[in-house]
């Protein structure tokens, strides 16, 4: 056999596990030495458009720097041969990328290749590098082949998506096509199983599994059922064996997986939301972690007639690292509007005390030998100095969330978010409405057209009776004369008939938020924000759809919900088809996975929920993550077919 003769002669073929999966490829697969002082090897990383999806939200340029990453390039870019570095690939195993990873062996780019695969490499694609590499007398160059199970992007420590490149091809609209035949569905489902099967390796934990019957989902489980079992079976090559299991987050007791479809809730995707990172979401450009936004330069001084000024796009990254935004992301809006100018404050304070202890010592420049010399103020002053670069990050993230909120203050007053939101939540708790929706509607001032289709469609899902055709037909000719495209209004008819929601549509609690009156003055007048006239509406806890599927679910409550959820475990030898679960004590730890697109705001109600629940750990997961506009663009083409 050519390729195992290969193999012995260097290239090693073996799987990778946990979560800081990432780092250890980048150094050569070795687990990175903590506190070592030496140079890191200076390396190339060469990555295609999955792999820098799944790069980019975790590490940032200047961490690959530090760990050696000189040059990071696509794999499909003109690339120029740097013959004394070694390279580390991070592709996926796709025809054309094995051929352009032969072209480079070939071609001798580089001293050394590590070539690691995001999902599992089959044989015969493997054999064509191990061809290549013998064709190309770089055999000995090939240092180590991995498959690395990491076809999945962790945006939070606790949120992860499956894809974002050809994310359409596992879209809401894809699953839920009239048209889709058989075939079409199992490769949506296969690719689905493949991510979720990378992320329960990378985990090292094999779950148990509940699903809704008769979904998209039971068919998920189903198929993630049968690819754990498998891989349990083969003894010799199982990834859940030996120390893997010991590195998974979950060492002590196996995690809950609840699959569940997007169907069973379709109105919180379309909801206007008031917390920090879910309208950052709706209304902002929030892609993989960075937010662009266009800043205008002004017209001012422009001569009649010349061309308006162009705008600067500016772009942010909001990670784990920004402690502002891992305390406030969660927040509602007022909130961080508040928290933002009392940072402010704290920091002109701060820099005001470094100005005026050098002007009382009568240092104006950065003297450090004259600073030294004095000792009275000196301890004051070097504590000042030293802090220096920590007020200038400060001030970094003080200028980012300054920016990032007031682009996302100017759409809440331009389309009058506050007043939607509040009016969503009453229709979702059945409350009782101050204003007719027809008003809403027709009320040229709120919203644009589609935030009144959102608002509409809400309405129809929610209502445990449909419209009667004469109301229907008014609130379509208020919807038109507003602008509004029907395309998503005749999908929901559809769907809902289809659900047979009308018997018993999905319940949103009964609580609405409780407004503290208006932004008169909430703030002090030299704020950056005028919030006059945007309604200071607090937030109350209350359980959505899929966090309520899930408190079933972890606390083993009996509940008509959730009762007939079928039950797998990968690990029982004979699969059972039961709705019976046979473990009986509530889960410490669960994922919550939607099939067919997910959205921060489900994923903060799961996080609110859980804070009250002490010990426990939810991760929340989707097939792919999506703002009102783009799943109402999916609806629209679904009406449309």
């Amino acid at each position: 056999m050519l390729f195992n003769q290969v193999n012995e002669e260097g290239l090693t073929y073996e799987p990778l596990e946990s979560g800081v999966a990432l780092k250890r490829m980048l150094n050569f697969n070795v687990p990175p030495v903590k506190n070592s002082t030496g140079e890191p090897v200076w390396k190339v990383l060469i990555y295609d458009r999955f792999g820098q999806d799944i790069i980019s939200p975790l590490l940032s340029v200047k961490e690959l720097r530090d760990m050696g990453i000189t040059l990071h390039l696509l794999l499909h870019s003109d690339r120029d041969p740097i013959p004394d570095v070694p390279a580390v690939y991070f592709v996926m195993p796709t025809e054309e990328n094995i051929d352009r990873m032969c072209q480079d062996l070939r071609n001798q780019l580089y001293e050394s290749y590590y070539l690691n695969f995001i999902s599992a490499i089959s044989r015969s694609k493997l054999e064509d590098i191990a061809n290549a590499a013998i064709g190309a007398n770089a055999v000995a160059q090939v240092a180590k082949v991995f498959d690395q199970y990491l076809n999945f992007i962790t945006l939070e420590d606790d949120m992860f998506v499956l894809c974002n490149q050809n994310k359409e091809l596992v879209s809401y609209r894809a699953i839920n096509r009239p048209d889709i035949t058989d075939t079409e569905m199992e490769t949506i489902m296969d690719t689905i199983v493949d991510s979720l099967f990378c992320f329960f390796v990378t985990l090292g934990a094999i779950p148990i599994i509940r699903c809704s019957r008769g979904t998209a989902a039971e068919m998920v489980a189903v198929k993630l059922d049968k690819k754990l079992r498998e891989n349990l079976r083969d003894a010799r090559n199982s990834l859940f064996t030996g120390d893997t299991l010991g590195a998974g987050q979950f060492s002590f007791q196996r995690p809950l997986l609840v699959l569940v479809d997007r169907n069973i809730d379709l109105a919180t995707p379309l909801h206007h939301t008031w917390t920090y990172q879910a309208l950052v979401h709706d209304v902002l450009d929030f892609h993989l972690n960075r937010v662009n936004l266009e800043e205008s330069t002004g017209t001012e001084g422009t001569p009649a007639g010349a061309r308006p000024k162009k705008k600067n796009k500016k772009s942010y990254d909001l990670t784990a690292s920004d402690k502002f935004w891992q305390k406030h992301k969660g927040s509602p809006f007022p909130e961080v509007a508040e928290s933002v100018q009392q940072e402010l404050e704290s920091y002109r304070a701060q820099e005001d005390e470094v100005k005026r202890l050098k002007s009382i010592m009568g240092i104006e420049g950065e003297d450090e030998g004259a600073i030294s010399m004095l000792s009275d103020n000196t301890a004051k002053l070097t504590s000042a100095v030293s802090s220096l670069p920590e007020l200038l990050e400060k001030k970094r993230l003080i200028d980012l969330h300054t920016n990032v909120a007031t682009a996302v203050l100017e759409h809440i007053k331009t389309r009058k978010l506050d007043v939607y939101f509040e009016y969503e939540e009453k229709i979702m708790s059945k409350s009782t409405l101050d204003k007719s929706l027809l008003d809403m509607i027709s009320d040229p001032d709120a919203g644009t057209p589609e935030d009144k289709m959102r608002l509409f469609l809400i309405y129809y899902i929610s209502s445990s009776q449909a419209p009667s055709e004469i109301d229907l037909d008014q609130y379509k000719k208020a919807l038109m004369d507003a602008g509004c495209n029907l395309a998503p209004l005749s999908y929901i008819k559809q769907w809902k008939a289809f659900t047979k929601m009308a018997s018993a549509p999905t319940s949103y609690g009964n609580s609405t938020p409780k407004p503290l009156g208006l932004f008169s003055r909430v703030m002090n007048t030299g704020s950056q924000f005028v919030m006059e006239g945007v309604k200071n509406l607090v937030l109350k806890q209350q359980n959505l759809p899929v966090t309520r599927i899930l408190d079933n679910l972890m606390e083993m409550k009996s509940n008509p919900e959730t009762d007939d959820y079928r039950y797998f475990d990968p690990k029982m030898l004979r699969g059972s088809d039961s709705s019976v679960p046979r473990n009986k004590n509530p889960f410490q730890e669960a994922i919550v996975f939607v099939v067919g697109g997910g959205n921060y705001i489900e994923y903060q109600n799961l996080i609110d929920y859980i804070k009250g629940k002490q010990g426990k750990h939810v991760l929340y997961g989707c097939s792919e993550l999506f703002n009102a506009t783009q799943f109402i663009k999916q609806l629209s083409q679904l009406g449309q077919n």
